[in-house]
């Protein structure tokens, strides 16, 4: 029944028949009778002929789930047989949201490939929601994050600590009378603003500014949500953003104040029209972890992977 799978997953993907053949490098009329041979085997149609573009029936829906079951099968006993050799070959899948994918996975990917230069790697950046429903899948080998994933589905290892603060527009009146409480990138980038003799700003002195927040499904709302019930004020919310690196750059344009981690800071080039302060309690902290589908086996490039960031 799954014999022939290729010639109809290839058609899904190319949603045409014509498409498909070019990609296989066979003719029209081959494909199209491969593909009514696989519909004779399973006994119902799988294409909906009728639509543009090309449609699949409800059975052709179910039988391209079986066949991408079929396909993660086989990927991960591809990672298992490379393991047997010096990881000359394979492939490694790593997904990050904005700030994850541009800043700090690229470096990482580069000394990886460095050492392995056979190992195809792969970046796909996406929110964190659509990047955790890849890597249960299996289409993300790891997932970079600073958020909580459900512990019964995914395993994790931490990565580094990460620290928020707060970022304000350095021209806003507000900045005049907290002089003594400002952190320069320089502490920040060197962690030494983590000094338990460096004071945390009274966040009750920003209670009349505007505040750029992130949105309820990410971490950084969260937090910042409890600071501020903790310190018993509700902010001015004027904008929520999707990304923390968005939020940053609200921030850098002077229309409000946003949390933002000491791993962007130390990422991003100076920006002077922004001053920091930090942040009192243990909200303010969080771990990054590498994360990976709980249960799964893990492949020598990831093993290797995980290996050298942690070393």
């Amino acid at each position: 029944m799954f014999q022939g799978m290729e010639y109809v997953y290839a058609v899904y993907k190319e949603k045409s028949f014509s498409r498909a053949a070019e990609k296989l490098f066979i003719s029209q009329p081959s494909l199209s009778a491969n593909v009514r041979r696989v519909e004779k085997q399973v006994g119902y149609p799988i294409f909906d002929r009728s639509t543009k573009p090309l449609g699949l029936t409800e059975c052709g829906r179910q039988y391209i789930r079986a066949v991408e079951k079929i396909h993660q099968a086989q990927n991960e006993f591809a990672d298992f047989v490379n393991d047997w050799g010096s990881l000359r070959t394979g492939r490694l899948t790593l997904g990050g949201s904005s700030l994850f994918s541009s800043w700090v996975l690229p470096p990482l990917m580069a000394d990886f490939a460095r050492r392995y230069p056979g190992i195809d790697v792969e970046l796909v950046e996406e929110t964190t929601a659509h990047l955790a429903r890849l890597l249960q899948a299996g289409e993300v080998d790891l997932l970079l994050d600073n958020c909580e994933l459900d512990p019964e589905i995914f395993d994790r290892c931490i990565y580094r600590e990460e620290h928020l603060l707060l970022a304000v527009p350095q021209a806003l009146a507000v900045n005049e009378a907290l002089t003594s409480y400002q952190i320069p990138v320089e502490r920040i980038c060197d962690g030494s603003f983590l000094d338990p003799d460096l004071p945390a700003v009274p966040l009750t002195a920003f209670r009349d500014e505007p505040f750029i927040l992130l949105k309820p499904e990410n971490d950084t709302w969260k937090r910042a949500a409890d600071i501020f019930q903790k310190n018993n004020f509700r902010p001015k919310v004027l904008f929520q953003a999707d990304q923390q690196l968005t939020s940053y750059n609200i921030t850098s344009s002077g229309m409000g104040l946003s949390f933002i981690g000491d791993t962007l800071i130390r990422c991003v080039p100076p920006d002077p029209r922004v001053t920091y302060y930090k942040l009192q309690g243990e909200d303010s902290a969080r771990s990054i972890y590498f994360y990976w589908k709980k249960g799964r086996y893990l492949s020598r490039a990831m093993e290797e992977f995980l290996r050298q960031v942690r070393s």
